[in-house]
């Protein structure tokens, strides 16, 4: 088996295990909850199959809906988060993207930093406004999405940090 479909396995396993079993019942405050397997859809290849790739995304939302009990909420995110997701690679790395050469351990740290807070952001945002589906809760939807993605922006830069392969 190929090494890179491996990796994603093992990574789309790991991130949706620790999610499910040890970061959901994290509910520090009320409001702040991480959510890494976004980690997944971020760190993806840039050249496979976008149709897979959405696929995949939604697959690991509605891993999470399942045993979160949400009722698609994680997968619509996933799934908006996946589509959108080569525009913010061409905002975030510019010209890199455009070449398809995008390798997220050897990319500038604030080119990182920028993809994984639109992503994180963008996700949460969606997130938490079907969770909440209230217009007059505006306030909870950002107060949650802000500390949330604090929250998950910190923890997703520590993990890619810890386990990035850096050839130097």
């Amino acid at each position: 088996m190929n090494s890179a479909i491996y990796t994603n396995i093992m990574r789309f396993i790991l991130l949706a295990g620790l999610q499910v079993l040890v970061l959901n019942h994290i509910n520090f405050l009320g409001y702040i909850n991480p959510y890494i397997y976004i980690l997944f859809i971020m760190l993806f290849p840039v050249k496979n199959n976008r149709t897979l790739f959405v696929f995949l995304s939604f697959l690991l939302g509605l891993t999470i809906d399942i045993f979160s009990d949400s009722g698609g909420i994680h997968a619509a995110a996933c799934v908006s988060i996946a589509y959108v997701r080569p525009v913010i690679l061409k905002f975030s790395f510019g010209t890199i993207y455009e070449y398809q050469t995008i390798k997220f351990d050897t990319v500038e740290f604030s080119s990182k930093f920028t993809f994984i807070v639109i992503m994180t952001v963008i996700h949460h945002l969606i997130l938490f406004s079907l969770e909440i589906f209230n217009a007059s809760k505006v306030i909870l939807t950002f107060q949650k999405t802000l500390f949330s993605s604090i929250f998950t922006i910190i923890l997703c830069i520590m993990i890619t940090i810890i386990f990035s392969r850096k050839t130097k």
